[in-house]
């Protein structure tokens, strides 16, 4: 079946501009376009989307919200940001708000389909710009004020200290954006001993889904 798409933005040049990139692929259908936040909610459970792609900076609801509410309301689809703002600020709350992947709209064909194809399949997709971002606003910044605010470090509560040391390989893979495949490839396994190997995380860590894992696991890195 093909991977179903809703197009959430609300410039229509944009719009149309993502629905040429995408209507000739064989495997993925644009079930719908939405021009403002609320659309893009009211269109979800009529049109059921596998993958919402979704600009941040919209009328009505922004994109984080939308982000935040779809997460809540419908955790079976997956969200792909698609904006012009490098922020951290934005990244960091795209991802917080249940984002699988962020794009920046000057982002090539090529890389945008391996984009919707990657969250599709239930993967993150950040690439450098984007992981980068994470990394240095995030994990640093939060894990200093922690162990400031306490008194004292949060190494036994870590997901970190839960996991075995091929876990941990695959979940520092995870943080840094790489996809099942990737991960496979670079420890010589196949795809699905590494999405066992990631559910097993996902269960030590008592979270819900990858990107919840990942936005924990960079807060509590080291």
């Amino acid at each position: 079946m093909p991977i179903k798409v809703l197009i959430a933005d609300d410039h229509s040049v944009v719009r149309k501009g993502i629905l040429n990139l995408l209507e000739d692929e064989s495997d993925i259908e644009i079930v719908g376009e939405a021009s403002d936040g609320d659309e893009a909610i009211d269109l979800i459970p009529v049109t059921h989307p596998d993958v919402l792609l979704l600009d941040i900076t919209m009328p009505r609801m922004s994109g984080i919200e939308v982000a935040r509410e779809a997460s809540r309301l419908y955790p079976e689809v997956r969200i792909l940001v698609f904006s012009m703002h490098n922020n951290p600020d934005y990244i960091l709350n795209a991802v917080q708000s249940g984002a699988a992947g962020y794009l920046l709209k000057d982002t090539d064909q090529e890389e945008i389909l391996k984009a919707v194809r990657a969250v599709a399949a239930g993967e993150l997709y950040y690439p450098p710009n984007a992981s980068s971002v994470i990394i240095r606003n995030l994990v640093v910044p939060k894990n200093a004020y922690r162990q400031t605010e306490t008194g004292i470090g949060t190494s036994t509560a870590s997901i970190w200290n839960k996991i075995t040391p091929r876990e941990y390989q695959i979940l520092q893979c995870l943080t840094e954006g790489m996809s099942s495949k990737e991960i496979a490839e670079r420890f010589d396994v196949s795809p699905h001993t590494v999405a066992n190997q990631r559910a097993s995380i996902i269960r030590k860590a008592r979270v819900k889904n990858t990107a919840e894992l990942v936005s924990i696991a960079l807060r509590e890195q080291a």
